[in-house]
Parts: structure tokens; C-alpha cells; sequence
């Protein structure tokens, strides 16, 4: 926050507000950011603000995968030229984004909307596990492939993840350990993630 001897205007003050909550975003970058956006252009600045809005109001969860997507289903699980035999199993869409990126897959996803982490107050029950479970009921799903982060996180995940799905007879494996250990799929390479992939092992 501004110090209340600086006279700063309220309604640069609060987009710094709301720019200081995003990710990474401290209040120093998030002053130098407002300060950019209003030393642009007008029609540029009212862009950004139209394009926000938009966003807003036409991306939803896709009711099958859960990835992001103005179409429900999504493009993805609607692609009759996918593998509908595979399903991958990331935690986040920007891990779907990652993957997709290496044009090395062509299966569907499954994202589980975060890991397990009871320390942080998330359960199971809190992720889209059920609907991963409904789905593998379908005798077209041949193998589930784990990507999970390379973390605590991940790798509690998954082991929840192989003890429940084992009893339905499907192939587990989980891609290989070439992602740097407490890293993110989506902060990945391409060519790191294209060897992961292609290196799965069977759990």
C-alpha cells in the first residue's frame, strides 16, 4: 500500500490493489504496471480492460476434461481424430497448455483442478477425481497417463491416484522423471517434455 502522506489518486490505488493480488505480482510491480497501462494509449488501455472482460464473461471449465474453453465440450474432448483410449492427468490447464505445446500427445486430458496437499487444506474430494473415476468406466479407456508435478504435491497425488485406479484394470504409467524434481509442467521445455512423455513407465 501507498503511504497515506503520498497523494496518490483512489482509482490508481486500486487497480495496484487488484494487480498486487495476482501471482508473483508484488505492489512495486503492480505500481510500475498501472503506471504503464495509463501511460498508453487510451483505445490500448481500454483493450486490455474489453479483452479482461471478455474473458470473464465466455471462458468456463469444459464438463468433461475441466480444461478452459469458450465451448463446452471443449476442442479437445470434441476432436473425433484424438485418441480416446488415453487419457493424461495433469493438475492444472496450464499443464494441458504445456503438453499440447510439444505436439507430442494426442490423447484426451484429465485436469484434476490442483494436487493433493492436506497441509494447504486440499483433499481428494476436493478435485475432480470422481469425475476422472466416471469417465475410466468407459471400456474405450485403454491407459491413464500421470503427469503430475515433479513435487511432494505430485507425487501424493498420484500415488492416491494408481491406488484407485488399479482395481479398474486399466494401464497406469506416469511420465518420466526428466522434469527437475519441485519444478511445474508448464515452466517445462518442449524437448524435455516430448522425452518425459515418450519415456513413461508403467506403475
Amino acid at each position: 500500500m501507498f503511504s497515506r502522506r503520498v497523494n496518490i489518486p483512489e482509482s490508481l490505488s486500486a487497480v495496484c490493489d487488484q494487480l498486487s493480488k495476482l501471482p508473483g505480482i508484488g505492489y512495486k510491480t503492480a505500481y510500475r504496471l498501472t503506471f504503464f497501462i495509463i501511460s498508453r494509449p487510451p483505445e490500448e488501455s481500454l483493450a486490455l480492460a474489453r479483452s479482461i472482460e471478455e474473458l470473464i464473461g465466455k471462458v468456463k471449465y469444459c464438463s468433461v476434461c475441466f480444461n478452459l474453453t469458450e465451448s463446452d465440450p471443449c476442442p479437445i474432448c470434441s476432436d473425433k481424430s484424438r485418441d480416446r483410449g488415453v487419457i493424461c492427468v495433469v493438475e492444472n490447464p496450464n499443464d494441458l497448455f504445456a503438453i499440447e505445446e510439444t505436439g507430442e500427445y494426442h490423447g484426451l486430458y484429465h485436469i484434476l483442478g490442483g494436487a493433493i496437499a492436506p497441509l494447504d487444506g486440499i483433499e481428494p474430494d476436493q478435485l475432480h477425481i470422481t469425475e476422472l473415476v466416471e469417465r475410466l468406466k468407459d471400456d474405450e479407456v485403454r491407459e491413464v497417463i500421470l503427469a503430475t508435478n515433479p513435487n511432494t504435491e505430485g507425487d501424493v497425488t498420484a500415488a492416491y491416484l494408481v491406488k484407485i485406479i488399479k482395481p479398474l484394470g486399466i494401464k497406469i504409467s506416469k511420465i518420466a522423471r526428466g522434469l527437475p524434481s519441485g519444478s511445474d509442467l508448464e515452466f517445462a521445455d518442449k524437448s524435455t517434455l516430448k522425452r518425459a512423455l515418450k519415456g513413461r513407465t508403467d506403475e
